[in-house]
């Protein structure tokens, strides 16, 4: 990298990107298609999604020809197995693991609200060559880092955040580690999250409920006025470079 860099370098301007519903998105892409779907089993939050009607993997299931879930949970994979699923606990990030399982490459590959739990992201996307089969797409989505919904929540010292994510992404950031892997974006949308009523009691917890929904609702109109990455959640569909 040069020693010193011109301030024009810094400044990336941002593609057009869609306000989507992320599970009609995906399901629609999904439709006909054989499918492979990493992190499936949305390791603590299943019982919630499935409850809410918003378990992306039993869309998906009703919209691809085929599908399979990949994921590291393995009491998820064992419950998706029993339930009739194809399921493989394996990781994604690792090319000799997925060769040992046999899987067919698939023209699409979602690798959903995954990235961000990961020690090392870029082993993820290196690996998910040997999954997406040749001309197929990728799909990451992630939470996006300069969500309103943090930056709000930031003025009062908080952080809303899953207790297992490790590293946040901006569209900036994202496409740059996937270049890094041989991956070029195709085509970005944006997604505001469904805030669910908080389980907690009391004042703080009803205050902190109202104003995480005003948040994405803020979100939304935003969105509609021409500035997407205000939204909270990064949609980014890649296709391999190599």
């Amino acid at each position: 990298m040069p020693a010193e860099l011109h301030q024009l370098t810094m400044v990336h301007p941002l593609p057009p990107a869609p306000l989507v519903d992320r599970v009609a998105h995906l399901t629609a892409a999904a439709h006909g298609r054989r499918v492979i779907h990493v992190g499936f089993v949305d390791a603590g939050c299943a019982t919630g999604q499935r409850r809410a009607g918003r378990w992306l993997h039993d869309h998906l299931a009703r919209s691809a020809s085929s599908l399979v879930g990949i994921d590291l949970d393995e009491a998820g994979v064992a419950a998706a197995r029993a339930a009739g699923f194809e399921a493989h606990r394996l990781d994604a990030a690792d090319p000799a693991a997925v060769a040992a399982a046999g899987i067919e490459p698939a023209p699409l590959v979602i690798a959903g609200e995954v990235i961000e739990h990961l020690d090392a992201p870029g082993a993820l996307l290196e690996g998910l060559h040997a999954l997406v089969a040749p001309g197929g797409q990728l799909v990451v989505t992630t939470p996006n880092a300069y969500g309103w919904l943090n930056v709000g929540a930031s003025l009062v010292r908080t952080e809303i955040n899953h207790p297992d994510h490790v590293c946040m992404f901006t569209w900036r950031t994202l496409s740059a580690l996937g270049a890094r892997h041989g991956w070029a974006v195709e085509h970005t949308a944006v997604y505001v999250p469904v805030v669910r009523q908080l389980p907690r009691r009391g004042l703080r917890g009803r205050v902190l409920g109202w104003a995480a929904r005003g948040a994405c609702a803020l979100e939304r109109l935003a969105c509609r006025l021409g500035r997407p990455y205000a939204a909270d959640g990064l949609i980014v569909t890649f296709r391999s470079t190599r």
